[in-house]
């Protein structure tokens, strides 16, 4: 694996042997790379948890982190995303990881480019480092996928995250559906009412309603979207025993989810946040030894 860009593009034996990799770190294993490699983060887009994860991660196999700046980058004059990272390999760059607006920014990197490229966000497009903790946390808790049922809520026609985990959760023999307002389903078929989902559910994957993409449709105010799609407290004591809450985040409390589920028995939303570290640098490993 020379990039990561897409949940497309790995296959059953690519994903699993990173979330093994990433079990082997969390255990206390330490990364076997022959040499340190220098990397820069490419954030076009707000970002907390990947982008201190991915610099963590870096850090934690070895790497040197470069500083990176978007807001004072040459992209601000116009420069094309490829030029940018043109420019980072040929000052000395080994890696980048990039975020961005643009649905399938990295089409215009497969060729000429010779640095490594992780994709840590494309628009509405692929989310694959947080699709493969999301993997991960799921492994940890069922030891499994085959047959589970994970039902993913929120804003699905914007959302990376679904598309991401919808494609590998399938490929992995999980029984995925969606839950949203029917406006919000996108490419996808999906349910609109949690009647139908909530007692069977393995896992509830809540998604934020990314107000920055769309317009919310202006029926939905903050409590009536909770009321009808939100996580409440009646909803969450209908689960299943041993069934889990996930989310993404950053979590809109009260929306999305009621404020004090966020950190109950069931979530994992926090404890992902921490497993997203070994598994990036199982994704960092794993393409930088693949260009040894």
């Amino acid at each position: 694996m020379r990039n990561l860009l897409s949940m497309e593009h790995l296959t059953n034996d690519e994903i699993l042997e990173i979330l093994k990799r990433a079990a082997e770190f969390e255990n206390g294993e330490q990364p076997s790379l022959s040499r340190s490699y220098n990397i820069a983060n490419l954030f076009f887009e707000p970002s907390t948890r990947t982008k201190t994860s991915f610099e963590m991660a870096e850090r934690k196999v070895g790497c040197t982190v470069i500083p990176f700046d978007a807001g004072f980058s040459s992209a601000l004059k116009g420069e094309t995303m490829y030029d940018t990272v043109k420019t980072l390999e040929m000052i000395g760059m080994d890696a980048v990881v990039i975020r961005a607006k643009e649905d399938e920014y990295y089409n215009e990197l497969l060729e000429g480019i010779n640095v490594a490229v992780v994709n840590a966000g494309d628009g509405a497009g692929q989310h694959p480092s947080q699709c493969l903790l999301d993997l991960y946390t799921i492994h940890k808790e069922f030891e499994r996928f085959e047959g589970l049922n994970v039902t993913i809520a929120g804003d699905i026609s914007h959302s990376r995250v679904a598309k991401s985990n919808a494609t590998a959760l399938r490929k992995l023999g999980v029984n995925v559906r969606f839950l949203c307002p029917p406006e919000w389903s996108g490419e996808f078929e999906a349910h609109h009412s949690w009647d139908e989902l909530i007692e069977d559910s393995d896992v509830v994957m809540l998604l934020r309603i990314q107000h920055e993409r769309h317009i919310v449709n202006k029926s939905f105010s903050k409590e009536s979207y909770h009321e009808q799609y939100g996580l409440t407290f009646e909803r969450e004591a209908r689960m299943k025993k041993g069934a889990i809450i996930m989310h993404p985040a950053p979590v809109n409390r009260d929306v999305e989810i009621t404020s004090e589920l966020v950190e109950c028995e069931r979530s994992r939303i926090f404890e992902a946040v921490r497993n997203g570290v070994f598994v990036r640098m199982a994704i960092l490993e794993t393409i930088l030894k693949g260009r040894e």
